[in-house]
């Protein structure tokens, strides 16, 4: 799938270095054979739910990890699904070394956040949310504004079409990092 790939791309350009040490949510199957394989960098994928392949299964709201550990984290399409997401925004500001980023992207709507704690049952989330186990739609500014306010400094990327490579127009994707 197109966010994939351009996910890839960004990593093998800009984000990926030698010696790193890679946290990556639910990663997809393409992207954990791919990681996996490169003998450059320390990967740590993980699936909580067991739906995804990983090694490990962290919560991401209590990363049984030290402060400081990661260099780079990946977390793609994770935080709509997390009830207590700036909890979960804490852990990865917690877990990330000084100078480290996070790639995050979420579905985004115009506007404010979407989130309805009431709205529970997969039929109700679907329709509300997009998703059967979405919890919330994030806008980009709520979403920058929750992180920032955990501590990350972050930039909102959007990213061009490319029908070649199959990558939707107006892609977005926030880079987050930890101050040094």
């Amino acid at each position: 799938i197109g966010r994939t790939r351009r996910l890839y791309i960004l990593l093998e350009k800009e984000f990926l270095k030698k010696n790193m040490d890679v946290l990556d949510f639910s990663p997809s199957r393409a992207l954990y054979r791919k990681l996996k394989n490169n003998t450059n960098i320390r990967y740590f994928p993980t699936d909580y739910g067991g739906d995804f392949l990983g090694d490990f299964q962290y919560d991401i709201t209590q990363i049984d990890c030290p402060d400081n550990t990661f260099d780079l984290i990946i977390c793609y399409h994770i935080l709509e699904h997390i009830i207590e997401d700036t909890k979960a925004m804490s852990e990865l500001f917690r877990v990330l070394k000084p100078g480290g980023k996070v790639l995050i992207q979420t579905p985004f709507k115009e506007g404010e956040i979407y989130e309805d704690y009431s709205v529970t049952t997969e039929k109700d989330r679907l329709r509300c949310f997009g998703q059967e186990d979405h919890v919330r739609i994030y806008s980009v500014n709520g979403l920058t504004e929750r992180l920032t306010n955990v501590g990350f400094r972050t930039e909102v990327r959007i990213y061009p079409q490319d029908e070649y490579l199959g990558m939707p127009k107006d892609e977005k994707v926030i880079i987050c990092t930890k101050q040094v």
